[in-house]
């Protein structure tokens, strides 16, 4: 065999073997539930304990409890546009170019 065919060949090996993992079993799969609120203190979903909570949130409360919850979250950026732009790009401020609301 000639060596031009070979990193075609290989191409099409490796891309066949990863064609199980692309047809996985869609109940398997996670489900995901991302909330992104806009400007909303801690206290404003009660799930978190919070004595001064601001509003009873039953049904994001049973998502806490019955999923995961995370107690310890940083943002990229402390105004609301830049971080929602960071989110939605995957890319930081300097690289997505958006800095001011």
């Amino acid at each position: 065999m000639k060596p031009r065919f070979l990193v075609p060949l290989s191409c099409l090996l490796l891309g066949m073997g990863a064609m199980p993992a692309l047809a996985a079993d869609p109940s398997r799969r996670p489900n995901i539930v991302f909330l992104f609120a806009d400007d909303h203190a801690w206290q404003a979903i009660s799930a978190y304990g919070e004595a001064r909570k601001l509003l009873d949130t039953p049904n994001i409360d049973r998502l806490a409890r019955e999923g995961m919850r995370f107690d310890r979250c940083l943002v990229p950026n402390s105004i609301c546009g830049p971080s929602r732009a960071t989110i939605l790009t995957g890319k930081y401020s300097h690289a997505n170019g958006f800095y001011n609301n």
